[in-house]
């Protein structure tokens, strides 16, 4: 007599894998460029992704484990706290049919424009000067 709850329980997590996985299929991950912002002083990061959101979400979470790669930024984080940060895509790029490699490329291209445009160095910034 349990057995079928439990079989339609199953089932029904089935479908929702399948609901997941075909919305995943028809909506992939963009790439991008994203900006961190520091709303206490200005300062900005500049970054990008094969999947931009996501790039995101893994910066955010390195900085709420203390374990950024950029001690400033975690300085920071740690001083003025996570409510003053804004994350953001600044720019999606329309991926590559053929190629990610192209896509890559093209999305180290975009990334070296808005880092020319912002200028994220020194004290507007977190990024590291290009010769660094």
């Amino acid at each position: 007599m349990t057995a079928k709850p439990f079989a339609s329980t199953i089932e029904r997590i089935m479908d929702q894998k399948a609901i997941l996985k075909r919305a995943y299929k028809e909506n992939p991950p963009l790439p991008g460029i994203y900006r961190i912002t520091n709303k206490a002083n200005g300062k900005i990061l500049i970054g990008s992704g094969m999947d931009v959101q996501g790039k995101m979400n893994s910066q955010r979470a390195q900085l709420r484990m203390g374990s950024h790669r950029n001690v400033e930024l975690q300085q920071h984080w740690m001083r003025f706290g996570a409510d003053q940060f804004v994350f953001e895509v600044i720019d999606y790029l329309t991926p590559s049919p053929d190629s990610p490699q192209d896509t890559r490329k093209d999305l180290e291209a975009l990334e070296r424009l808005w880092l020319a445009k912002l200028q994220p160095f020194g004290l507007r910034g977190y990024n590291k000067t290009p010769e660094e």
